[in-house]
């Protein structure tokens, strides 16, 4: 899938751009500059492409020069990771000196750049687009982001610039994502999976100009590892900014099956780990936790494995039922049962439960712990069965009101699926539909 960076200076209205092209209220909105200082993602649906979209946001920090640093090194990674940038300017303010430092950026890429003239609110504003012709940067798209205005011309244009990102040819394999955070161990997992004999692994370029698929045949495996920091590191940009680990690791979880998350043991888990761990929630992807560097941790005892274990779940609940394993890349420690591991999990999230046997276990259950009954009204669930040919396991249960089955239950339904059957790491979509 695409993937489109919104870059501009503070203020001039990316997150309400952001809200609008992505249809939510996600990012939130203010006249303060700076307000956006986590990264946010969303998808974008228009005329039938689908495409992933980054507000980069955050760009405000604690310097007299706020441009010399954030600005230039989120819009070089942008260059470096986007398919396409949308620019955003503020059509009332005019060009400024950061927009056109900005501007020299993205004219050295060959990169589609998209030139958004923002807060065009009414026709007479239109008329002042014309200054950021000066950028070099093309025609300037008025919109406003606000009203939504222009909104429809600007997506039709970014359509139509981004590359043709039809798949090539992949065999029907396992394809898993080394992701985390800086530090946290990618490069050394990576490189200890591979180990010393290369000719066990073959780079195939994959869905996009950025994605590479490195393949895997030894010890009875066979699966494609997705290129994520390790296999290709970039040079212009330092690996300890938060917004390059996040852009990196949009387009690996995205090209995933399962995502191998690596966790620092001797930081603990953190907030930057919660947000990948976000982005493969949203793409319905398989997840496997590895705790890595657990050679360097004083107290390994089954009482403090139990305590990591415990805060791991306790951040990512309400999904709980994933693997959990402590390694070390550096020693090897386990590398092997992640794999294992990962083997399964993708196993799970391919696993059929026939029609018949399914009714025999969750009826009963039902029948024990039906839903709560609403204003008097006795909701009857009479037969369920999992849908055939989906991404991930997705059952369907029929009912007489199925309007008044909330979350809770069919949380409650999903656990009794678990309780079951074996889908650990895999996520489960519970549908309830009218009998």
């Amino acid at each position: 899938m695409a993937l489109v960076a919104i870059v501009g200076r503070p203020n001039v209205g990316k997150s309400t751009l952001f809200n609008r092209l992505t249809n939510t209220r996600q990012a939130i909105v203010s006249d303060v500059a700076g307000t956006t200082r986590d990264r946010q993602y969303g998808k974008c649906e228009w005329c039938g492409s689908e495409f992933s979209l980054v507000d980069t946001g955050g760009w405000v920090v604690n310097s007299d020069d706020i441009f010399e640093d954030a600005i230039r090194r989120q819009v070089i990674v942008a260059t470096e990771e986007a398919d396409l940038v949308l620019f955003v300017v503020d059509i009332k303010n005019g060009v400024t000196d950061w927009d056109e430092d900005v501007a020299m950026i993205l004219r050295r890429t060959k990169l589609p750049v998209v030139l958004v003239a923002n807060k065009a609110d009414n026709n007479v504003d239109n008329y002042y687009a014309a200054e950021f012709y000066s950028l070099g940067l093309g025609e300037p798209q008025t919109v406003s982001a606000a009203t939504g205005s222009g909104t429809g011309d600007l997506l039709d244009l970014v359509v139509e610039k981004l590359p043709n990102a039809e798949k090539e040819v992949v065999e029907n394999i396992p394809r898993f994502a080394v992701v985390g955070r800086p530090n946290a161990g990618k490069s050394s997992i990576i490189n200890a999976f591979i180990g010393e004999e290369r000719n066990i692994v073959t780079e195939i370029a994959g869905t996009t100009r950025d994605s590479i698929y490195t393949k895997y045949d030894k010890f009875g495996f066979n699966f494609y590892l997705v290129d994520t920091a390790g296999i290709r590191r970039k040079n212009k940009v330092t690996e300890d900014l938060e917004f390059y680990s996040v852009m990196r690791s949009i387009r690996a979880i995205e090209n995933s099956d399962v995502c191998i998350l690596m966790i620092d043991a001797t930081r603990g888990i953190e907030a930057q780990d919660m947000n990948i761990f976000q982005l493969i929630q949203r793409n319905n992807k398989s997840l496997v936790v590895v705790v890595n560097k657990w050679d360097l941790v004083e107290d390994k005892s089954q009482i403090a494995i139990k305590t990591f274990e415990n805060a791991i779940r306790n951040r990512m609940a309400p999904f709980v039922d994933f693997p959990i394993i402590f390694a070390s890349a550096l020693t090897k420690q386990r590398i092997f049962k992640v794999l294992e591991t990962a083997q399964r999990v993708y196993a799970n999230r391919k696993a059929r439960v026939g029609t018949t046997k399914l009714n025999e276990v969750m009826l009963p259950l039902i029948e024990a712990f039906p839903p709560p009954s609403i204003k008097g009204k006795y909701i009857k669930i009479k037969y369920c069965a999992q849908l055939p040919e989906t991404q991930i396991p997705s059952f369907v249960f029929y009912a007489n009101l199925p309007q008044y089955v909330k979350e809770p239950y069919k949380r409650f339904l999903e656990n009794k699926i678990r309780e079951n059957w074996e889908m650990t790491g895999s996520p489960i979509n519970v549908f309830i539909r009218q009998k």
